[in-house]
């Protein structure tokens, strides 16, 4: 907007200094010397910006564009000089300016530079009939012009004489001159229309030669009878001129590739078009008038107004042979046209019958007119079996009232589209779940009907609720996970927000991992399911136990009276861990650290289970096997979190961040295709710091935007240093946050980090999780497409940890699936943590949609994610993250040989 506001307020400054110019000649205020000194001064003021514009200009141009500039902005500064002659001589030493003088020079010189300038503007591609018929055109102008000035100011100023033979070739060269320019701007302004950037600056300037001409023909005539005198009116022309040529320098550029866009694709405009004939009839009207003043016509007169008659005719001539020209180019791109119609309709029944989609046209009572065959392929009803039948009775008692009611609600709008989810009987019996796009085409001639996309979502929504059950429960105990956990406490506290209606107990075992350190994971495996089911014995039966990983345990405990309640359940939990636990023949005693924090010291679930956090650690600070209640005292201990966040503020100025990189490898090739950039923070004092302990404080504070671009901004540098997109087909990958598309413009970060480093967007890989999906939405789609739109590549992280709606992976535009760590740990165990794997393997590559594993520590792992037909990979087995020398080593080297031939011995 800033961009757009400059010109118009230019144009504003200009007009008002031309008019304040103007008053000051009209009225002669400080007396004829300071009317003149101000005149002068000012003339060659703003010659010299507008020279001085140009030239700018040129630097900042390209090619032809750049030549014409520089030839304008020293036609400009050539009459600067001119001016400032005048202004020395007359103002500064008081002489009488002679004429002719060298000033005249100066003046002169101005006319070849700005017709050449002119004519080096870059013009469209033309067929050899319009360059000919555009000579003619520039003919025609310059002819009128000439019989016109001819007879307005160079036959008075002829044969007045007087001057010397000197001074009347000045006198003549300036109309002449003015002639030249005139013809020449008017000749480009007679073209076809261009940009529109372009055609606004040429007109400023076309304009700003006309009145160049008016005002130099004005003072050779009175020149010639010695009535002109600087700082009169006149002087407002010479002004107002080069005012128009420094707003038409300012004015944006030509947009680049102008010079190759034919000219029948830039259509001439009819003012343009009548140009030419409007000069000549300008020049027969003079004529006329000056024949019936003087009852005769000399010889030059004669003969301009045949040379007309001839150019006129020549030009119909070129026209006519132009128009066959564009009519044989018609008909080819009409053929042309045709040919590709044909093809393209060839092309959508071969993609409508191949389609994974069933593709329908129903009626109004909807009756279906048409069906794809693709529907046999997908439910197994032939289309033959479909037509006729409406669709409301044969869909079943469920699908059918569905199915009437997005009808009726796409009915009310045109083009409105609705979608609806109904079970589909398959012809083998079989119920499938499908999701039918309905779209309202009854206004469009070639379909007047609704338009029908039905896809198969079944096993996808089975993928989709096994994936919500593994987010929503945790898989070794099968009790509620942090996730399910927080909604239900949000829930509790919407319901008696203020209260003491709800109560939070979080349990953190204490020697938890002496277990797994002495008996192995398996018996720490076992101990955990064990104090899962004695927490559900000890708690009442609305409470809710949960298991938020590791060794930590909630209790969600509501009632009227939820503190002392949970005070209650503790002391019960407590005594229910009292006995000991029996794992494979051995006897371990097993205590708990419990925190205790009540609904009514907490605004929203997150502090709610931060106050019980932190009173747990209170428990165990004071050594564990015990309970400890939420005291508001508490929060003191977040004055570390505070100054670590203070450092994290000092840490990007201070160059304390470093990026790792961990290789990303193709799991078909063994090659590595790209790098995952990793932040890594070397603070002075506490040293390397881990991510999870300041990334979550850059989110909250909204550091993540500026830390975000540093990361993005080193990552590309280092893809560049590394020849990314250039002599390597290298991705870097560069981890966003919700945060990022909250707080700030991340598209525009993006392009411009990508214009910085010079890195090709189709190198750059953004990765983000789930919560990118969930939050604003539509907010949210619309900077992924402008992120889409740039070139980058966009990946889902952690996949299937989350609540990812199906709809949304195929709202999004998304290229990556990266299956989450936590899938890739089983592997190698049961059967049926290997089907989870295949399937979003397999939902990736029906998505359209790379998949990439994390956290491979194994040649097992490789070896099962090779086998279900997983595309690249990451983990400790592959590389660890590494600094950027030894990444750069790794990628020129390749991967160490054993591994490699275990990727070999995979495929």
């Amino acid at each position: 907007m800033a961009g757009a506001r400059r010109p118009h307020a230019t144009t504003t400054l200009v007009a008002l200094l031309t008019a304040a110019f103007a008053g000051c000649t009209a009225t002669g205020l400080g007396g004829p010397f300071l009317t003149q000194a101000v005149s002068n001064v000012a003339t060659a003021a703003v010659a010299a910006v507008a020279g001085a514009a140009g030239l700018v200009r040129a630097v900042r141009s390209r090619g032809r564009t750049g030549a014409a500039w520089v030839g304008i902005g020293l036609g400009a500064l050539a009459y600067a000089c001119g001016e400032a002659g005048w202004v020395w001589t007359q103002t500064v030493r008081g002489a009488v300016v002679p004429f002719p003088g060298w000033p005249d020079t100066a003046y002169l010189a101005m006319v070849p530079l700005m017709a050449g300038g002119l004519l080096l503007l870059p013009g469209h591609r033309r067929t050899p009939a319009y360059r000919a018929r555009g000579v003619v055109d520039g003919l025609m102008i310059g002819c009128s012009l000439l019989l016109i000035s001819w007879m307005l100011v160079l036959r008075p100023v002829a044969h007045a004489g007087g001057h010397g033979s000197l001074g009347l070739g000045v006198l003549l060269a300036y109309p002449l001159g003015d002639v030249v320019l005139v013809t020449v701007a008017l000749s480009l302004q007679a073209g076809p229309a261009g940009a529109a950037a372009y055609s606004r600056a040429l007109r400023l300037i076309g304009a700003a030669a006309l009145v160049i001409g008016v005002c130099d023909s004005a003072y050779a005539y009175l020149a010639l009878h010695g009535a002109y005198d600087s700082g009169g009116l006149l002087d407002t022309g010479w002004f107002l001129a080069f005012g128009l040529i420094l707003l038409a320098a300012l004015h944006p550029g030509v947009p680049a590739g102008a010079d190759d866009t034919p000219a029948d694709r830039n259509p001439e405009r009819p003012a343009t078009l009548l140009l030419p004939y409007t000069a000549v009839l300008a020049a027969l009207v003079c004529s006329v008038a000056d024949f019936a003043a003087s009852g005769r016509a000399d010889a030059f007169t004669v003969w301009c107004r045949s040379a007309l008659i001839v150019l006129a005719v020549a030009r119909q001539l070129l026209t006519l042979l132009e128009n066959r020209h564009l009519s044989r180019r018609l008909e080819s791109r009409v053929g042309a046209r045709t040919a590709e119609l044909q093809a393209s309709e060839q092309r959508f029944r071969a993609l409508v019958r191949h389609s994974s989609d069933s593709v329908a046209v129903i009626g109004t009572d909807s009756t279906i007119r048409y069906q794809s065959d693709s529907i046999e392929r997908i439910f197994g009803w032939p289309a033959s079996a479909l037509l006729g039948h409406r669709l409301v009775d044969i869909a079943g008692p469920v699908a059918g009232p569905r199915i009437a009611a997005a009808l009726v609600k796409a009915a009310s709008v045109a083009r409105a589209t609705t979608v609806v989810e109904v079970p589909v009987r398959h012809r083998d019996g079989r119920v499938r779940s499908a999701e039918m796009t309905i779209t309202n085409l009854r206004d469009d001639p070639a379909v007047r009907g609704f338009v029908l996309n039905t896809r198969d979502i079944h096993d996808a929504q089975e993928l989709q609720d096994r994936l919500v059950h593994e987010a929503y429960h945790d898989r070794l105990t099968g009790l509620p996970a942090r996730a399910l956990f927080r909604e239900r406490i949000a829930e509790a506290l919407d319901r008696g927000r203020g209260a003491d209606h709800s109560a939070v107990l979080l349990l953190d075992l204490d020697a938890f991992k002496g277990v797994n350190d002495s008996l192995g994971h398996a018996a720490g495996d076992l101990l955990l399911r064990q104090v899962a089911e004695r927490l559900r014995a000890a708690v009442r039966e609305e409470d809710l136990v949960a298991r938020f990983g590791g060794d930590e345990f909630g209790v969600l405990v509501t009632s009227p009276t939820a503190r002392a309640d949970a005070e209650t359940v503790a002391r019960r939990i407590a005594v229910a861990l009292t006995p000991p636990f029996v794992l494979d023949e051995h006897e371990r005693h097993v205590a708990a650290s419990i925190g205790l924090a009540g609904a009514v010291d907490a605004e929203d679930a997150d502090q709610l289970l931060r106050n019980a956090d932190l009173a747990m650690y209170r428990a165990k600070s004071a050594g564990g096997d015990r309970v400890a209640a939420y005291d508001p005292a508490l929060l003191t201990g977040l004055v570390e979190r505070l100054q670590l966040e203070a450092d994290l503020r000092r840490a990007l100025d201070r160059d304390e961040l470093t990026l790792h990189y961990q290789p990303t490898v193709d799991l078909r090739t063994g090659a590595i295709t790209g790098f995952e950039a990793l932040v890594r923070w070397i603070h002075p004092d506490r040293g390397m710091v881990p991510p999870l302990d300041f990334i979550g404080i850059a989110e909250a504070t909204g550091l993540i935007v500026p830390l975000g671009r540093w990361v993005l901004a080193e990552a590309c540098r280092q893809a560049v240093a590394w020849g990314a997109g250039r002599t390597r087909a290298l991705k870097m990958a560069v981890n966003v946050s919700v945060r990022q598309f909250e707080l700030g413009d991340l598209a525009a970060t993006v392009a411009e980090v990508l214009a910085e480093t010079g890195l090709p967007a189709g190198s750059l890989c953004l990765e983000m999780t789930e919560s990118v999906l969930l939050t604003d939405t539509d907010e949210n789609l619309t900077h992924l497409h402008r992120l889409k739109a740039l070139g980058v590549s966009l990946a889902m992280d952690d996949f299937g940890t989350g609540y990812s709606s199906l709809a949304y992976l195929r709202r999004y535009p998304l290229d990556i699936l990266k299956i989450d760590r936590s899938f890739v740990d089983r592997l190698g165990g049961e059967r049926e943590d290997e089907a989870l794997a295949a399937a979003i393997v397999r939902l990736g590559r029906d998505l359209g949609m790379a998949t990439v594993a994390e956290g491979i520590e194994d040649d097992v792992q490789l070896a099962t994610l090779q086998d279900l037909g997983c595309d690249f990979a990451q983990g400790y087995r592959l590389s660890r993250p590494l600094p950027p020398v030894d990444a750069g080593r790794v990628l020129a080297d390749g991967l160490p040989a054993p591994l490699r031939a275990a990727l070999a011995a995979g495929r």
